[in-house]
Formats: structure tokens, C-alpha cells, sequence
């Protein structure tokens, strides 16, 4: 894959510019995203979209309990998949890498979870695209100054 000024992406049968604006929370709100964990977790997901075979160009966490992504994805992933794909794993490297986490989420049925199960997801078309990546990049500043 090789990219044209980061505005089209092309593939071996396909030319594309797919984005999305995806969101989702930590169970029950939990403000656990902090103390760098936060950062931990933005290199988690980064490394994830890499070994899938997509980008994560803009990500933030936003008031320590949920997370924004601006993700570019090639045609052949579902969104589904990328959200699942990225909840997953990232639950399971961030306990591993933070064991102080489990105490605040309780193991259940032999599962623990870190986030929420629902998560809110937009295309992002070429008009505005790059609102969306200042919208990302602006959310740990902006929700910090309304609390």
C-alpha cells in the first residue's frame, strides 16, 4: 500500500480514502484512562492498527473514561471488526501492563472487561476530515477545561 499526500491510499485492486470517527467509553465510566495509562493506551491501539493493516493518524482520551480515534481503514475491514479488534486486544495488554486495573473491574464468568460494550462510529468524508482530526486532537484540553 502505498499513499498519495495521506489523501488516497492505494492497494493492489483498489484506490480508497475511508476514515471514521469512532468513540467508546470505559465500563461504567470509570475514569481509569490516567496516569499513563492513557498513553499506554494510545501506542496499544497505534501497534493494533499496524499488525491489521490500517492507521490510526489521531487519537485521544478524552475526560480519563473514554477514548476518540480518527482510524483510516481499507475497504476489505468492516468497522465492526476494527472496534472489536481494537477493544479486545487493548483490554488484554492494558491489564497486563497495568495490574492495578483489575481491582477496579471485577472478573466475571471468567471475563474481564474494560470497556463498555457499545461504542458510536461516523464516516469521515474528504470535506471534513481534517475537522475531525482538530475535534480528536482538541478533546483532552477541551473536556479538562468544562470540568
Amino acid at each position: 500500500m502505498s499513499t498519495d499526500g495521506e489523501r488516497f491510499t492505494y492497494g493492489r485492486t483498489s484506490v480508497y480514502n475511508l476514515n471514521y470517527h469512532i468513540i467508546w467509553c470505559t465500563k461504567y465510566r470509570r475514569k481509569v484512562l490516567a496516569n499513563g495509562v492513557d498513553d499506554d493506551l494510545k501506542a496499544i491501539l497505534r501497534a493494533i492498527a499496524v499488525e491489521h493493516g490500517y492507521r490510526i493518524p489521531h487519537v485521544e482520551v478524552g475526560l480519563d473514561d473514554h477514548v476518540h480515534l480518527f482510524v483510516s481503514a481499507p475497504p476489505k475491514l468492516s468497522v465492526s471488526s476494527i472496534v472489536k479488534q481494537l477493544k479486545g486486544t487493548s483490554s488484554l495488554r492494558l491489564f497486563a501492563m497495568h495490574p492495578e486495573l483489575k481491582s477496579t473491574y471485577r472478573k466475571r464468568k471468567g471475563e474481564r472487561s474494560l470497556w463498555s460494550p457499545s461504542y458510536f462510529v461516523e464516516s469521515i468524508g474528504a470535506v471534513n476530515e481534517q475537522a475531525v482530526a482538530r475535534y480528536v486532537d482538541s478533546q483532552r484540553v477541551k473536556e479538562r477545561e468544562r470540568s
